[in-house]
């Protein structure tokens, strides 16, 4: 999908789009993209921002994107690096993959500017010349792809990715599981072993895991529906991903016709957790909001997710913490504008997300990153 949680947010409020001209690209000596020729762009440095008073698990907030639309940054192993999804004007017309240091400062192209990428993910335990993961079209096809037909009101288009495998500089991408379906949302285990991931080449959206080098491809999740954005826990010992089921059979229906036609309508979607092996599935909110984006805290025993569930009109996503029975709920971010797509860094002393605060307009996404405060006065 074109960010992997923007179901939410454009049938909410965002429309997320560049406003301003880019940067001129720069040569970068250190190698090319697959076939493409790598590029560093120039961005400002990152500026310190003031938490908002209630958000008290943030100190030390920085911005680090200041342009079009950043979201899923992910950090390196080493937490040193930050890989993310953007589409500016200029730069990236269509969802791309950039990385840049977890300091802001420029940043470059991974992926080869063609088709849609999205989902980008550092192999742990790799640094710069090291593993990546992410999802592209341009297999299939190299042009953006078209977006859905609206005619049915707001449905998002299940995009024909496939998931890739390239060096840390993006340079020499090869498919690791090919289907003519979607195949996206592909996050690593701790041990850099095992890739999990969403696809719809079994007929439904399910989870679906599978070795680092593509081999051995297992099924996880089986109810009809959705099921996706999997993360795995810091032992690598459980999953904690998102689930959208339909309830009656006017919502089957409806979900398995779209699903037929490559479409999906965003609904309700709740956190789950199961086993890595996908027994134990466990059900960790029901609270009748789109709750998504869930990431383990380093402890194991929590999850941060973002949700709409303290907003009446259903428009405005905060960072949530939650124990993984679904008792002591907390807020986290408290600002009017979206917030969403946290994650730890490898020390659990950072936590990086996007938000449209401080944008440049409404619309503008941004990545943000603080320092965590665990142990609260």
């Amino acid at each position: 999908m074109p960010i992997k949680h923007r179901i939410f947010v454009l049938t909410m409020i965002i429309a997320w789009a560049g406003c301003a001209q880019s940067e001129p690209p720069r040569e970068d000596p250190a190698g090319a993209t697959d076939g493409a020729e790598a590029v560093v762009y120039d961005n400002p440095p990152a500026v310190e921002r003031m938490p908002l008073p209630e958000e008290r698990r943030l100190t030390n907030l920085r911005q680090l994107t200041f342009e079009g639309e950043n979201a899923e940054a992910y950090f390196s192993s080493d937490g040193e690096r930050l890989i993310f999804q953007r589409t500016y004007a200029g730069q990236a017309e269509c969802d791309q993959i950039f990385s840049m240091s977890a300091a802001g400062g420029p940043f470059r192209r991974l992926s080869n500017g063609l088709g849609r990428t999205t989902c980008a993910y550092f192999a742990p335990g790799e640094t710069a010349d090291g593993r990546i993961i992410y999802s592209s079209t341009h297999l299939g096809d190299s042009a953006c792809p078209p977006p859905p037909d609206r005619s049915l009101g707001y449905v998002w288009a299940l995009y024909d990715y496939d998931i890739l495998g390239a060096s840390a500089d993006g340079s020499g991408a090869e498919p690791l599981f090919r289907s003519p379906a979607y195949d996206a949302e592909a996050t690593v285990s701790p041990d850099g072993t095992t890739i999990v991931f969403t696809s719809s080449a079994g007929g439904d959206l399910d989870i679906y895991r599978m070795n680092a080098d593509g081999t051995d491809v297992k099924q996880l999740t089986f109810e009809p529906g959705y099921d996706g954005g999997p993360f795995f826990s810091p032992d690598g010992s459980r999953i904690v991903y998102r689930a959208s089921h339909p309830e009656t059979p006017e919502e089957m229906a409806d979900y398995q016709s779209l699903l037929a036609d490559g479409l999906i309508r965003p609904g309700q979607l709740d956190v789950w957790v199961m086993n890595a092996d996908g027994t134990g599935k466990t059900r960790v909110t029901d609270n009748g909001a789109a709750n998504f984006a869930p990431y383990f805290h380093p402890s194991g025993q929590k999850i941060i997710f973002a949700s709409n569930l303290n907003d009446d009109t259903g428009r405005g996503f905060d960072l949530f913490l939650v124990d993984l029975d679904g008792s002591n709920l907390e807020q986290v971010t408290f600002a009017e504008e979206f917030d969403a797509f946290p994650m730890f860094s490898p020390d659990g002393r950072h936590l990086v997300f996007g938000s449209n605060r401080h944008g440049s307009h409404e619309e503008n996404t941004n990545i943000f990153i603080a320092e965590w405060v665990e142990d609260l006065p």
